[in-house]
């Protein structure tokens, strides 16, 4: 299952992830990996969280991206959940192509929960993303 989180730089977007990671570290039996461009709020999350930056991989469009998690996912059977923060700065702010992607990560992950945010506005997403808000 894919969660959208969404709005505008600045809304509050990556916070709201960070206490959802928090959270649910407690109640999930397996593991939590959370992707990030940049790393900028590692000191945020619990240790026991698995922190991965996107940068120090090079990835540097949604193709890329989808191998990199698909590749994750296979690495480990015990993920339960994946947070992503700023998936939209890595496809170049291509909405269309977000869409696409997403469909493509719920196609390999159906039995975990991914949250992703998205720094756009709801009505600036299409209808192939807004399907997972």
């Amino acid at each position: 299952m894919i969660k959208l989180i969404t709005g505008p730089k600045g809304s509050g977007k990556t916070k709201q992830l960070i206490d959802m990671i928090n959270e649910n570290l407690s109640v999930v039996k397996g593991n939590i990996v959370c992707i990030e461009k940049a790393m900028q709020e590692t000191h945020n999350i619990n240790a026991a969280v698995r922190l991965i930056d996107v940068d120090e991989y090079k990835i540097a469009d949604y193709n890329m991206f989808y191998g990199f998690f698909a590749g994750v996912l296979a690495g480990n059977y015990d993920i339960e959940q994946v947070y992503v923060d700023g998936l939209l700065k890595i496809g170049e702010k291509n909405v269309q192509a977000l869409g696409d992607l997403l469909d493509k990560i719920a196609a390999i992950s159906e039995d975990k929960l991914i949250v992703v945010t998205v720094s756009a506005p709801e009505e600036e997403l299409t209808d192939n993303v807004k399907k997972y808000l």
